[in-house]
Parts: structure tokens; C-alpha cells; sequence
């Protein structure tokens, strides 16, 4: 992908869809979060293998999985360590779908009644109603 320098783009730091191959997990590109049209290609041997991967990073905001198996896509899905996995597509949060990250990638959950959770704080709080204190012991 080249810099997008022309008119509007000009004023910025826009990238052309970026498309890198031969990642290896450990490479900077694999293990950062970016936000732009950029995707990082990583060949893998099998699903424990890719599962590792994916969990092999300090942030959790979103997952794809590509699959025509739906049982794979589902067992591979609950063991990604993310706030969103998405199934043969990427991108589309529906309307009140609580939306956050795991890890490093947020804290709580937006755009849901899930993000009252981070104002609050429960606490438990035991009372006895036995008037002979000593019956409690």
C-alpha cells in the first residue's frame, strides 16, 4: 500500500488497503493493533496452532474466523481471547451489541447496559437478624 497524497489526503496520513505476507506472529505488524486497511497474513498448520496465535497478544478487541464448518467456527470462536469474533466477515456491529476488548484492549463494555458495569461497584452485604449474638458462634 502507497500513501494516499492526493486532494483531501493530502492534509493526512491515509494508506492505500495493505496487504502483508510472510508474517511471522512475533513481528510487530502481527502483535500491534492497527487501525487502518491493513491486513497481516500468517500461514498455520492446524486450528490449536492458529488458536495460540491469536491469543498470543496483549490485546483482544476483535477476531475473524473464515469457515464453511460451523461447528469449527463456533469451538474456534469461544477459544479466541477477543471482545468480537466475527464469522466469514469482518466489521458490522449491530445496534446495542455490547462492543469492547479483552486484555489490553479496553476495559468494559460500551453500547450496552453491560457499560454501566464500569460506573458501579457491587458489593454483598450480610446482615443477621438474630437478636443473641453469641448463638451465631
Amino acid at each position: 500500500g502507497n500513501r494516499l497524497t492526493d486532494g483531501e489526503y493530502a492534509k493526512g496520513f491515509f494508506l492505500e488497503p495493505t496487504l502483508f505476507v510472510d508474517v511471522d506472529n512475533d513481528m510487530r505488524i502481527a502483535q500491534e493493533e492497527i487501525f487502518g486497511p491493513v491486513l497481516a497474513v500468517i500461514k498455520f498448520r492446524d486450528e490449536a496452532e492458529v488458536i495460540r496465535m491469536a491469543n498470543d497478544s496483549r490485546y483482544g478487541l476483535a477476531g475473524g474466523v473464515w469457515t464453511q464448518d460451523i461447528n469449527r467456527a463456533l469451538r474456534v470462536s469461544r477459544q479466541i481471547q477477543a471482545g468480537t469474533v466475527w464469522v466469514n466477515e469482518f466489521g458490522p456491529i449491530p445496534a446495542g451489541s455490547a462492543f469492547g476488548g479483552y486484555k489490553d484492549s479496553g476495559y468494559g463494555r460500551e453500547v450496552h447496559k453491560q457499560a454501566l458495569d464500569f460506573y458501579s461497584q457491587k458489593k454483598n452485604i450480610f446482615i443477621s437478624t438474630n437478636e443473641v449474638l453469641d448463638e451465631l458462634y
